[in-house]
């Protein structure tokens, strides 16, 4: 089964290494797969030759959104398998999803889009600021009185949270949880022992994806009352900093993705 793996190896992430994060992958997915690397930009007219495309850690899609459409479309008239799947409801389709969650009850950092609805939210002294379309914290701004365009930016009150902690799955099989122990470095991350509380609260978002396949990383932090509220859920490229696991945890990684791409592709 050939792979097309769309990546950006000189893309500059904060605190991330994308390029040797995709070396390592693609050198390993080379031992089970015929696979060849293209740059986002050249996906689309590369998708005839290959049966399956792998979008990986290609940067926010904001970057180059016109042509990541017009991909999307070509890959959806062509029947093209796209891994992860394209109807993924998380920051695959944008961030409305926070302001869904909140409004069903979900544990999430609570969100509205308008100012208009402040009063929705629980009373802060700041609040976050960010675009709805938006990535990597870009555009974020800090206020006390937000006055933003309606429906185009995510309100969410500043909180004061422990830390932040993300929890990594191949279809809907945990794989390992890590965690930023100092919330002003955010990708200075080591290993976190997840409880069973914890994992409960990671597939509840998992569950309401309903992705069959595909890599889906659930980002939390943890509240000041104790418990974990969603940032994100990450089901488009999400960075998996591998760099960090022990050997034996990339390789059941690794086995878990194989499969995943094996069915995927049946």
């Amino acid at each position: 089964m050939p792979l097309l793996y769309v990546t950006d190896l000189a893309y500059p992430a904060r605190g991330r290494r994308y390029g040797d994060e995709d070396v390592f992958l693609t050198a390993r997915l080379r031992e089970h797969f015929t696979l060849a690397l293209c740059h986002p930009l050249d996906a689309e007219a590369l998708l005839p030759a290959f049966d399956t495309v792998v979008v990986r850690n290609s940067g926010p899609v904001l970057h180059h959104q016109e042509a990541y459409d017009s991909f999307r479309a070509a890959a959806l008239a062509a029947g093209t398998r796209v891994y992860n799947p394209l109807t993924g409801r998380g920051d695959m389709a944008g961030k409305q999803y926070l302001v869904d969650l909140t409004v069903s009850g979900h544990p999430v950092i609570p969100t509205v889009d308008d100012p208009a609805d402040l009063a929705l939210l629980p009373p802060s002294p700041s609040y976050a600021v960010k675009p709805k379309q938006g990535a990597d914290s870009i555009g974020l701004t800090f206020t006390p009185h937000p006055d933003c365009a309606p429906g185009e930016f995510l309100i969410q009150p500043r909180i004061d949270f422990a830390y932040e902690v993300s929890f990594y799955f191949v279809d809907d099989a945990f794989q390992y949880a890590l965690y930023a122990p100092d919330p002003a470095r955010r990708w200075e991350l080591v290993r976190y022992e997840a409880t069973p509380e914890d994992l409960a609260f990671a597939r509840t978002f998992i569950d309401w994806n309903t992705l069959g396949h595909g890599i889906q990383r659930v980002d939390a932090c943890r509240a000041p009352s104790g418990e974990l509220l969603l940032v994100e859920l990450e089901d488009l490229n999400p960075y998996l900093s591998l760099d960090l696991l022990p050997p034996e945890v990339q390789d059941t990684f690794l086995t878990s993705l194989v499969r995943s791409l094996r069915d995927f592709g049946a």
